[in-house]
């Protein structure tokens, strides 16, 4: 996207009043959105966006502007704002020397979706439709939904980084509504990875669907959620968003510093079940928050969060491991060449444990099942949380049983995290998923073995 030479001018004028630092970031994004709704086509969308933000630090104090002219006038123009904010005053001048980084692949492309046609991905999603309808004539309603992106990405700094990458993302979702005598209940799913449309090779888009379907049709005929502290088992993969919501956000450094995170001040303490171990990985091929390089020009790395229950590290950017003396950990991202980058979790999850996942429900008498967990939220400061169950059921005598209407799991991230006490062997990545976060989203994965917490809060309607 932009020459070597004008990366090195615009770095030189960036740090000229005197900065420390100073980085451009350059983006070229392309990408498509179907939208499938009761078998009509609502929308076919196709967009581009380019551009680049610069940053300069000057002690503590960053000044950012980002443009979408990518000629020399206009990056020079971007830093010289950026440098105002970051500084007043100063002089003198500054050579800046790139080094070209080493290509870096960590989930290859089968086939760019860019070189698909329009209608071969409308097919896709009709054939989602037709398999949702046809599994029971309760189902009333589908929707579906197929995105891709592309994105070519640039990043050089004063310390020497230049480095590239091509992150490609292939997504597609499934919403089916099934009407009976319970009224009406809805079911969904959703795919994604870091990866073209070779993404239907690796799934069945028919059996996505159908799932869809089975969960609202389920659904027509469950009782109320229980209420009150229960054992809570939570299937493979489904579970992972709780970790990424009610622990993951509080190891992230910018909140740690800020006194907005309960893990703060706990490194060598033990904060888990010694069962758990919690990593955090950008290096995990295909999965949805896989990366290259960081958004700040760092490799992607395996990063050990909680270690047999111990919490070992948090996650790190450029600026918080500038400033505690450490090195960054591959956190550091952004949602696009229009913000600044910032502490953001990659793929997070809860490694195997040796228990049977039959086994783990067997040694429940009576508890809560949960397949699937939904949308929630959490205070990082206290790791209080609240989210939904839209798949779940009940556990009685050791078996799975009636099917449960949506309640909510509500509970303590800490505790919730010393309190697991069987861990399966049965590992799975759950769905894509964006991260919000000060305004921003980036693609995150999470998942996790089924396991069992010995107690959770059931927020359900039953008397």
């Amino acid at each position: 996207m932009i020459d070597q030479d004008v990366l090195e001018r615009v770095l030189a004028t960036a740090v000229r009043t005197g900065a420390e630092f100073a980085e451009v970031y350059a983006e070229d994004k392309r990408s498509t959105s179907v939208a499938l709704d009761d078998g009509r086509v609502e929308q076919v969308t196709s967009g581009r966006d380019r551009g680049a933000g610069i940053r300069v630090v000057k002690g503590d104090t960053t000044g950012f502007a980002h443009t979408a002219d990518l000629s020399e006038t206009g990056l020079r123009a971007a830093a010289e704002a950026a440098a105002a904010a970051a500084s007043q005053g100063g002089g003198g001048e500054r050579t800046i020397a790139l080094t070209r980084g080493a290509e870096r692949t960590v989930s290859p492309i089968g086939q760019f979706p860019d070189d698909v046609r329009k209608t071969d991905k409308v097919a896709v999603l009709q054939r989602i439709d037709e398999a949702a309808r046809g599994a029971g004539a309760g189902i009333v309603q589908v929707s579906a939904g197929y995105g891709d992106s592309s994105k070519h990405v640039l990043i050089a700094n004063t310390d020497g980084v230049f480095v590239t990458d091509r992150q490609v993302r292939t997504l597609v979702r499934v919403t089916a509504v099934a009407n009976g005598d319970g009224g009406m209940q809805t079911g969904s799913q959703s795919a994604g990875h870091t990866m073209g449309f070779e993404l239907f090779d690796h799934i069945d888009v028919d059996d996505l669907a159908r799932d869809a379907a089975r969960i609202a049709l389920t659904k027509l005929h469950a009782r109320p959620a229980p209420s009150g502290a229960l054992p809570v088992v939570i299937k493979q993969g489904s579970g992972g968003v709780l970790f990424h919501e009610a622990c993951g956000h509080g190891l992230e450094a910018d909140l740690v510093a800020k006194g907005g995170s309960v893990y703060r001040g706990k490194q060598g303490e033990l904060v888990a079940s010694p069962l758990v171990t919690l990593v955090d990985d950008g290096t995990m091929t295909g999965e949805w928050g896989a990366i290259a390089y960081d958004d700040e020009g760092h490799p992607s790395q395996y990063n050990v969060l909680i270690e047999n229950g111990v919490l070992t590290d948090y996650m790190w950017d450029y600026l918080r491991a500038r400033k505690e003396g450490r090195r960054q950990s591959g956190n550091g991202r952004r949602q696009s060449y229009q913000h600044l980058p910032m502490v953001r979790m990659t793929n997070t999850y809860v490694l195997n444990g040796t228990d049977e996942p039959d086994d783990i429900v067997r040694a429940t008498e009576y508890g809560v099942y949960v397949a699937k967990l939904g949308g929630g939220s959490v205070n990082t400061a206290t790791g209080d949380f609240v989210f939904g169950m839209t798949e779940a059921y009940l556990i009685e005598n050791g078996e799975i049983t009636e099917p449960l209407r949506d309640g909510n799991l509500i509970g303590n991230g800490p505790q919730v995290l010393s309190d697991i006490d069987l861990l399966g062997n049965d590992f799975a990545m759950g769905n894509p998923g964006t991260c919000g976060k000060d305004g921003q989203g980036v693609p995150v994965g999470d998942g996790q073995p089924t396991l069992r917490v010995k107690s959770m809060t059931i927020g359900g309607t039953a008397a």
